[in-house]
Order: C-alpha cells, then sequence, then structure tokens
C-alpha cells in the first residue's frame, strides 16, 4: 500500500502545485506513477467544475471560465503550457531533427509559441463559457482525464528523441503495459460513468489526436520530449471541451 500511496503522490506532484508534501517526491518512480495520471485529472476536473459552478451563480459566464482557466494554469504550474509552446516554437521554426531539439531545449519563448498559447486559452475560454451548466462537469473532467491519458500511449510506445535525465525521458518508453492497461480502465470508466452515451466522440477524439501527434513526433523527432507530452496534453484537452460544444 504504502508502493501504491508513494505513486499517487508522484503522479499530483508531477502534473500539479497542490499541496502534496508529506512524501518526497522521487522521480525514479514517475513511469510506475503514469497509471495513476488519469486520477490527477479526475481531482483537477472536479475542482475546476466545483469553482466554475460557484462563480457563475456570481459572474458572467465568459468571466467564470477565465477565472477556471486561470485556476488550471496555476494549479498545474503552467506545465503544458509551457510543452505547447516549445513544441509550437521548434516544429515551427525547426528545418530538421538537431534544430527542432535545439529549439526545444531553448527556455525562451518565441512567435509560434506566443501565437499557440493565446489560442489555446483563447479557446479554452470560450469552449467552456459555451458549455450548458449542466453538462459542464462532465467535460471538463472528461477533458482532465482524457489529456492526462495520453502520457500513457505515448510513453509506452515511443522513444526519448534525446539521451537526457529529463522527466521527459523518465517516461519515454518507460511506462509499461501494465500501466498503459491500468491507466486506461480508470479513465474509461471515469468517462463513461460522467458521459454515459456520449462518451464515444471525445474518446475517438482522443485515439486520434493521440495517434497523430504521436506519429509526427516519431517522423519528425524519432520520439517524444516532455514537451511533446504536454503539447498533446493541451491539444487533447480542447478537442474534448469541443465535443462538448459541438454536440450541442
Amino acid at each position: 500500500m504504502s508502493g501504491t500511496v508513494q505513486d499517487i503522490a508522484t503522479a499530483f506532484q508531477f502534473l500539479t502545485r497542490l499541496p502534496i508534501r508529506r512524501l518526497p517526491y522521487d522521480s525514479n518512480v514517475l513511469s510506475r506513477s503514469a497509471k495513476f495520471f488519469p486520477l490527477v485529472g479526475l481531482v483537477m476536473g472536479a475542482l475546476g467544475s466545483v469553482l466554475y459552478l460557484w462563480l457563475i451563480r456570481h459572474l458572467p459566464t465568459v468571466i467564470a471560465a477565465l477565472l477556471t482557466v486561470t485556476f488550471f494554469v496555476l494549479a498545474t504550474g503552467a506545465l503544458h503550457e509551457d510543452g505547447l509552446a516549445d513544441v509550437a516554437d521548434a516544429f515551427g521554426g525547426g528545418s530538421d531533427r538537431e534544430q527542432i531539439l535545439d529549439i526545444l531545449r531553448d527556455s525562451r519563448i518565441g512567435t509560434f509559441g506566443t501565437l499557440v498559447i493565446a489560442i489555446s486559452l483563447g479557446l479554452r475560454l470560450l469552449l467552456l463559457a459555451y458549455l450548458p451548466p449542466s453538462r459542464l462537469p462532465a467535460y471538463l473532467i472528461s477533458g482532465h482525464v482524457l489529456c492526462r491519458w495520453t502520457a500513457l500511449p505515448l510513453g509506452c510506445v515511443l522513444p526519448a528523441a534525446r539521451q537526457s535525465s529529463s522527466q521527459g525521458a523518465r517516461l519515454a518508453r518507460q511506462i509499461s503495459g501494465a500501466s498503459l492497461v491500468i491507466g486506461t480502465l480508470f479513465a474509461a470508466v471515469i468517462v463513461t460513468y460522467v458521459l454515459r452515451r456520449a462518451v464515444w466522440m471525445p474518446v475517438l477524439s482522443t485515439l486520434a489526436v493521440t495517434f497523430v501527434s504521436g506519429l509526427y513526433y516519431w517522423r519528425r523527432i524519432g520520439g517524444v520530449t516532455g514537451d511533446c507530452f504536454g503539447a498533446t496534453n493541451q491539444l487533447t484537452e480542447i478537442v474534448v471541451y469541443l465535443c462538448g460544444v459541438w454536440h450541442l
């Protein structure tokens, strides 16, 4: 049981800034803890839903959506936004594998990264604002569960694009088949429970984003980096929200 508790704590410590400090962070168990990434998504989605439903009682929906997105950015330390920006700069500005990897190592943000972050934040804000309050919790929870699930197949199948001791390298081809199965079952049970018969569209969209982005990373740089995990995460979250609005 202590190992399970440590795995859950590691998943939360890696993916969020929530105050979980009783257990020390151990990056060596990160790949083992990945099966609990969907659980982190469940907690984050539930917290965001409670916040949003409380805010719309007092504020216009657009402002409530903005504050909810701001909560997610702060609660995750902009981890996934940073990955999306770096991937946009690298793949948008790099002409070959080495140049792409060089740009990914650069901590500065460029034009492509700035534009993509603005689009990502704007899309999430508007999509949440247009979701009916009665259905928003289901899609908010599903979006956060499924976007974190994407790290499991990417980390199980694809190798690290470069040799390093980074967090991304600790996931790339380090996630076991057992962790993939367990994490997938977690995610499937959660999203099926909250979405019911509407589950198929977000799930198929998530599979498509994961497959296409993973294939793209493999063809361009021969694997994945931590930023690639973050970029696919962000794209999936947006696509799931889009499914909720599209279903109207």
